[in-house]
């Protein structure tokens, strides 16, 4: 059994799915319908701009979702499409590719969306207000509870239990630099801050999930074509009014990756493609559950290898 995932931020890249747009026409498609729902070119910007510029979260969000739906569209071109997959799942802002592959939400409202979670997202904190970091080598039980006693009155929450030994804290940047130095001292492998311009998923973001519910409210939510598995719950949803509650809910929550993986697992997913740029979920998915085959999906070369082996 086969999913399809799909990467969030910290993947993008320039020159991201521009070998995919050249080869394949109905990749290039989406990128020209993300650039008319954003009334920009935002795909002059991913093949041809800066990456200080890209890596903002405005223009990350909705570069890298146009890249999965082009590396996806490829796929069909292939006859190696979403018919092949049992469940979609996304990391973060990659969930929104997820119900864009599956057909929940059209490219160009999944776009715009994108634009408003990532202004949303930023506007939500003032610089150096917040801060991330990655506890390496503690278990999420031992993360959440370094985070919890890391507060002290301010925030500091477990906001990506990514894989065994890897969960991202979030919150005030001087509850999550106490949450780095204890760690630390519980046994961490490393503890490192993270070069991020906002803390997402916790309850910083509030007003960026308040911005999410209005946004999402005047958007048309169709039942996915495939389930997809939700970041905040970790299990397949298929109701459109409750895929706009986790959505918002997904703001200031958690990321529930290694359970996530785990869930498709215990399904019967045995095969997962990340479709998209990079390969940190694939990296993410072996440390969870080496049982499961992982291919990358972000370049023709990719595809010609999955192709070859279809044959």
């Amino acid at each position: 059994m086969k999913a399809f995932v799909f990467p969030g931020q910290g993947a993008q890249a320039i020159g991201m799915g521009q070998a995919l747009a050249q080869q394949y026409p109905t990749a290039k498609a989406v990128f020209e319908e993300v650039d008319d729902a954003l009334g920009e070119r935002l795909s002059s910007l991913i093949w041809d701009g800066d990456l200080e510029t890209l890596t903002l979260t405005a223009n990350a969000q909705p570069a890298l979702m146009a890249t999965s739906l082009a590396a996806l569209r490829a796929l069909d071109a292939e006859g190696l499409g979403l018919e092949n997959a049992s469940f979609v799942a996304g990391h973060s802002l990659g969930e929104y590719s997820a119900l864009a592959a599956a057909g929940a939400i059209s490219v160009a409202d999944t776009a715009r969306l994108l634009r408003i979670r990532g202004t949303a997202m930023q506007d939500a904190v003032p610089v150096g207000v917040g801060a991330m970091a990655a506890l390496l080598g503690l278990d999420f039980e031992a993360a959440a509870a370094v985070a919890q006693d890391a507060a002290q009155g301010q925030v500091c929450q477990a906001a990506n239990d990514n894989d065994p030994g890897q969960v991202v804290v979030s919150g005030h940047k001087e509850a999550v630099e106490r949450a780095v130095d204890l760690a630390k001292e519980r046994g961490a492998k490393r503890a490192v801050l993270l070069p991020v311009s906002a803390p997402f998923h916790c309850a910083l973001m509030e007003p960026a999930a308040a911005k999410m519910a209005e946004a999402l409210g005047g958007v048309d939510i169709q039942k996915p074509a495939v389930p997809v598995v939700a970041n905040v719950r970790a299990d397949a949803v298929s109701d459109p009014a409750l895929i706009r509650n986790l959505l918002v809910e997904q703001v200031t929550g958690s990321v529930r990756w290694r359970e996530s993986v785990g869930f498709m697992a215990a399904q019967g997913v045995d095969q997962i493609w990340e479709v998209g740029a990079g390969k940190a979920l694939s990296g993410m998915i072996r440390r969870i559950d080496r049982s499961i085959a992982c291919a990358p999906v972000g370049t023709p070369d990719d595809i010609a290898k999955l192709t070859a082996a279809k044959d």
